[in-house]
Formats: C-alpha cells, structure tokens, sequence
C-alpha cells in the first residue's frame, strides 16, 4: 500500500525526489519548504523555492513556516498522520517531536557518502578535497548532525572536470531515484538500516566567501579543485588588471596544463596559468556584472599575455 509522505525539500537538488516520490505512486500529503524571498531583476519580488514552484505544479499542498518548534506547528505536522517524512536540503533543524511524529521516521538524502562530509556543503567539500569519488544516501533521522543509520547508497566518480554544478546535476537524480526505492522497501517492511561508523568522520562546514580567493601558490589540481569545488557559486575569483585597473574576476571552470613559472603568472596567449607546481587553462570566467563567458571570448576583447599577473 502507498505511505502518505511529508516532503520537505527547498532547493532544486530536491525536486527529482518529490517527482520520483509522487511518480512511485506514494500519496505526498504536504509539502514544507522555506519562505519566499526577494529577487527578480530588482530584487523586489518574492520568489517561491524550487520545491513550491514544483510542488503547486503538481497540485500538492505547500506550507511555509518560519519555525517547527511551537506546539502548533507540531501540531499541524501531527495532523497529517503521515506514516513517514523524508527530507532533502529543507535548511531547517526538524526537532526532536517533529521526527517522531510519524509512524515510520523522518528519512533523509544526503549528497555524500557518510559519515564523510556530513553538514551543509558536502558536494562542494568533496570537490575542494580532491575526492576521487561521492554519492548519494538514504539515512533515518535522528538529533544529531547526519548522525543517523543510513538505509541505501549510490556512488558517484568524481572527475577533475566536474563543477559543483556538474556533480549537483548527477546526484539529484540519483537521490531521487535512490529515495524511491527506499520508500518502496520502507513500504514492503524491508528497509534495512546500518549504524554508521565512528571512522572517517568528517564535516562540511558552509561556504564562506572568505575562502573563494584563488591562491595560485598550490598545486595545480589543488587550485583546479579549489575553483571547481566553488563553481558558479560564490565563484573563485582572482585579480587581473584590466583597462588598467585590478578588477575582480571569478574563474569558473579551468583544466590541468604543462607549464611552469612564477605563481599567478600568465604563462601564454590562452590563459595558461602557473601555479607551484604546474599550471591551469582558464576554460571560463566571468567578469563583475558580466555574464560567464569562454575564455576564447573574453581574450577577443581583453588580451592578457605574459608577463601579465594575477593576484
């Protein structure tokens, strides 16, 4: 028989799932997501989350709520007498009644393979410490951190050439096919859950935009990883001079190349940069208040060849 489902999602990563739940015929019964928030071209209108957006298309209920922590938003959850939630990327704490308010759990996905990278930028840490490989998991919640016994698993090659957009677009459908079979067994009483280990256990802090300042004193796959773990948001970005002026640029997309040389130097017309220890091609950037842009095109307007510098 179907479970009546709680989804609780908020940015597109989370969409396949909420189709993949509804597609696999469970009775999604309320969708909670975040808040609207200004944006548009000026920063006026309200825009709904992915999930609302995606949700109201599917002709599903959406609440909003600031906080789960009243007696009456609790209530409210209670009220669905759902038989299990599943959450992906909510960005909201559930406490501890809410995850025990259904009759089966709260399950959540998460884009890593725990306990690696349990926090709020797995994909992009993963990217950033040179991992060779990630996934997707389904774990039953619990109070702590991505503490909880984790239910199924895919895994995922993680190449030099992949953006944190490239490895977001991978999971998420992933997730959600993953998340669909887990609900299958859940419903069949044949989801089997394992404890998950006190080794390896790592944590992927948010992205602080601090850190998106290309240090081209690293190894060059390290600098690569860097600028793609970051890629497009916020954007690695490094200093050129430009019409003169040191202007900010973000770097969002390079690849590994033979070269030596000062650090940050331009080391020929194709925007070869050294780095300690070889060298990047810069694939793709993009200017403050610009659009990405190839770097084929932004070399036809602004040429930089040696010795020109980056910061």
């Amino acid at each position: 028989m179907p479970l009546r489902l709680i989804f609780m999602g908020t940015p597109m990563f989370a969409v396949p799932t909420l189709r993949a739940l509804r597609d696999a015929g469970h009775e999604i019964v309320a969708v909670y997501t975040r808040t609207a928030k200004p944006g548009g071209r000026r920063g006026l209108e309200l825009q709904p989350t992915p999930i609302e957006l995606a949700a109201r298309g599917l002709g599903l209920p959406v609440l909003t709520p600031s906080t789960l922590k009243t007696p009456e938003a609790l209530d409210e959850f209670r009220a669905y007498h759902a038989d299990a939630a599943v959450v992906v990327a909510y960005g909201m704490i559930l406490p501890k009644p809410i995850l025990e308010s259904t009759r089966l759990g709260c399950f959540n996905l998460h884009a890593s393979l725990l306990p690696r990278w349990r926090g709020a930028a797995p994909i992009n840490r993963a990217i950033m410490a040179g991992d060779a490989e990630t996934g997707v998991m389904v774990m039953k919640m619990d109070a702590g951190l991505d503490t909880g016994d984790v239910a199924m698993a895919e895994r995922l090659a993680i190449t030099d050439a992949m953006t944190a957009s490239d490895l977001h677009d991978a999971l998420a459908p992933l997730g959600g096919e993953l998340m669909a079979r887990a609900m299958s067994a859940l419903e069949r009483g044949a989801l089997q859950l394992t404890p998950q280990g006190n080794e390896g256990v790592t944590y992927a802090a948010k992205i602080d935009k601090a850190e998106a300042h290309i240090e081209w004193n690293r190894d060059a796959r390290e600098v690569l990883r860097h600028i793609h773990g970051l890629s497009p948001f916020p954007g690695a970005w490094c200093e050129m001079l430009l019409e003169g002026t040191p202007q900010r640029v973000k770097i969002l997309r390079c690849e590994s190349s033979p070269g030596s040389g000062q650090p940050g130097s331009v080391l020929d017309d194709r925007l070869t940069i050294a780095c300690t220890q070889g060298a990047v091609r810069i694939l793709e950037l993009q200017r403050a208040g610009k659009q990405p842009m190839k770097a084929e095109e932004f070399l036809r307007g602004t040429p930089l060849k040696p010795p020109a510098r980056l910061s």
